[in-house]
C-alpha cells in the first residue's frame, strides 16, 4: 500500500518561510511525478507545484512562482516544497500527490493517483 506523509506545516508570519516534506512509502511505489496542492476554506483545491522524478522538471502555479521551490530526493523518496515570502493568502492545507503516469496537465488533480493527508500552513498578517 502506498503512503504519502507530509510534514513541516505550521504558523508563520507574513514574509516568513516554511519547508514542507512529503515522504513516500510502499513496496510497490512508483510514480512519474509528484505534486503539491493546497485547499483553503471555501475554495477549490488548487495546484501549487509539480516535479518529475526523472529529469527534475518543475511546474508552478503563477501565484507561487518566484516564491516557492519544489525539489526531490530520489534516494529518500521525498519531495520538498520550500515556501518563501509567505502571504496570508497562502494559508491552506497543503497535500502532496503522486502521479503514476505522465499527466496531460500537471495542474489537474484528477491526474494524480495517491494523496497524502495534508499539513496545515497558516500565515498571519
Amino acid at each position: 500500500q502506498v503512503q504519502l506523509v507530509e510534514s513541516g506545516g505550521g504558523l508563520v508570519q507574513a514574509g516568513g518561510s516554511l519547508r514542507l516534506s512529503c515522504v513516500a512509502s510502499g513496496r510497490t511505489f512508483s510514480s512519474y511525478a509528484m505534486g503539491w496542492f493546497r485547499h483553503a476554506p471555501g475554495k477549490e483545491r488548487e495546484f501549487v507545484a509539480a516535479i518529475t522524478w526523472s529529469g527534475g522538471w518543475t511546474y508552478y502555479a503563477d501565484s507561487v512562482k518566484g516564491r516557492f521551490t519544489i525539489s526531490r530526493d530520489a534516494a529518500k523518496i521525498t519531495v520538498y516544497l520550500q515556501m518563501n515570502s509567505l502571504k496570508p493568502e497562502d494559508t491552506a492545507v497543503y497535500s502532496c500527490a503522486a502521479a503514476r503516469r505522465a499527466p496531460d496537465k500537471f495542474r489537474n488533480d484528477g491526474q494524480y493517483d495517491y494523496w497524502g493527508q495534508g499539513t496545515q500552513v497558516t500565515v498571519s498578517s
